[in-house]
């Protein structure tokens, strides 16, 4: 789908721009919003259309008729937006609603003309929703079905806007734009199915993206880990026919000096749970647990689009969890990068058992922040549900800004976080009478002592641990990746460079 936009002035005037279909928003009372006064034909023709009753200018409401007379658009869409002290909530539904009312019709491009500061008052936002909520329309899943969805037939979309703001509305575009390529990837790679989506081809995808945005890349195989001593990682895989893999993406566009941001994904590409098996109903969805290697993958994508300038490490520990003569068993004992020993008291606690050897390898690249991003336990699903990913961190000032930077990023693009804790007081739980510590601390508190466990192989720079159990798909009839948390991820990116 192209964007573009189209200045707002003599020459450019909504009753005169040739267009399949018009999309103005409208307040309660029926006054049109957008970025000029309308001419005295459109303005009385949209008043008449209230006046009906047809469009009463709440959020939601829509309203597509042929462009009245005098108009040089084929059709116009009226679209609800309520009061003008709108929230961003009521901002967003209108949004989607104009999306959607424009899918059915046979149109190949818009004109939309809404206010620009429609989101929170801030234009960038506006910019970043209606995008999204376009991509997200166009979305298809079904790489693997013969009988496709309908298509989108909106190819072209155009913004109308003041003249003086066509710079940062245009840098705007450029970067939604990016975001939502990086989120779609995501989408794609978590739906894939896990014969597909092996270690291997995630390492695939990741040296074609080295050399299509020109990052650095290594893959490195089984005999190069052990080398490494990641006796942690390498736990998981051996009971996989599968190997494994960790791959290590480099996009140095920043300063020479300028210590990177890293980002740490789970990768496990299918999750049986090993010897202490999941239960057989919705099993099929454990090909989503590397929704955080694919996050960080997605990620990469849209900073290479918008060509970040920037220092980013990318590291995804990738491998299968399987149950086999060769699996982890309860109570075994293994030795983590980090020298620290790990007594596993669950072989479906395996998300911790890679990233901790990942956040250990961190440290080389002396890191200015370190996001870790993973499926990591049903029990953030019981505390925040599938709304808000969790958000683990330290509480000191460092820590406490990285909090603050995450949790901004996330509300700029609409992609949600709750912090919780990461208190002393949850590390006991974690005590082994065999070895350094357990892999589990008990059901209580049960995403808490995870980020714990992770947070003990983080001492050497600023660390931050996205749960995103409950977020990073969907289940039922729509189920499918959400390509979360890839939107706050690249905010948080852009956010850092100011």
């Amino acid at each position: 789908m192209d964007f573009s936009t189209k200045s707002a002035d003599k020459k450019n005037s909504l009753q005169t721009i040739k267009t399949d279909c018009l999309a103005i928003g409208i307040d309660n009372n029926g006054k049109p919003a957008c970025n000029e006064t309308l001419p005295d034909g459109l303005a009385q023709a949209i008043q008449a259309l209230y006046a009906t009753g047809d469009i009463t200018g709440k959020p939601g409401t829509v309203l597509l008729t042929n462009a009245p007379e005098g108009l040089a658009a084929k059709r116009l869409l009226l679209v609800g937006l309520g009061d003008e002290k709108r929230s961003s909530k009521d901002a967003r539904k209108a949004i989607d609603t104009l999306t959607g009312a424009l899918k059915p019709i046979n149109a190949k491009n818009v004109l939309v003309a809404l206010p620009k500061g429609l989101v929170n008052g801030n234009t960038d936002e506006t910019v970043y929703t209606l995008v999204t909520s376009f991509y997200s329309q166009t979305y298809q899943p079904g790489a693997f079905k013969k009988k496709k969805a309908p298509a989108y037939k909106i190819q072209k979309v155009v913004l109308y806007i003041p003249s003086a703001d066509t710079a940062i509305v245009k840098k705007a575009l450029a970067q939604a734009k990016a975001i939502n390529e990086g989120r779609n990837y995501a989408k794609d790679l978590g739906n894939l199915p896990a014969n597909i989506c092996t270690p291997s081809y995630l390492a695939k995808e990741a040296l074609s993206l080295a050399k299509q945005y020109g990052f650095t890349v290594e893959v490195l195989e089984k005999k190069q880990i052990e080398s490494l001593k990641m006796g942690s990682f390498l736990s998981v895989a051996k009971g996989s026919d599968e190997p494994p893999r960790l791959i290590i993406l480099k996009h140095t566009k920043g300063k020479a000096k300028e210590a990177p941001a890293v980002l740490v994904g789970k990768g496990i590409t299918f999750d049986s749970g090993g010897i202490s098996l999941k239960p057989g109903a919705g099993m099929d969805e454990m090909k989503y647990d590397m929704c955080g290697a694919a996050s960080v993958l997605g990620t990469f994508k849209a900073i290479g689009e918008m060509g970040l300038k920037s220092n980013v490490i990318g590291i995804i520990p990738t491998c299968e969890n399987m149950p086999s003569g060769k699996a982890n068993k309860p109570g075994d004992i293994v030795t983590s990068m980090s020298g620290q020993t790990i007594e596993i008291l669950n072989t479906d606690a395996e998300g911790r058992l890679i990233l901790c050897d990942a956040l250990t390898y961190a440290e080389r690249f002396k890191p200015d922040a370190v996001v870790d991003i993973a499926t990591l336990t049903g029990a953030c699903i019981i505390a925040l549900g599938h709304i808000k990913s969790g958000l683990f961190t330290r509480d000191d000032e460092a820590h406490e800004a990285l909090a603050a930077a995450l949790t901004q990023a996330a509300k700029s693009t609409n992609d949600p976080l709750w912090r919780l804790p990461v208190d002393d007081a949850y590390q006991s739980q974690l005590d082994s009478n065999f070895a350094d510590m357990a892999n589990v601390g008990g059901r209580p508190a049960g995403s808490i002592t995870a980020a714990c466990f992770l947070e003990r192989f983080t001492k050497q720079y600023t660390w931050a641990h996205l749960d995103v159990a409950g977020t990073a798909w969907t289940s039922g009839k729509n189920k499918g990746a959400t390509g979360r948390p890839v939107p706050l991820l690249c905010q948080w990116l852009i956010d850092r460079k100011g």
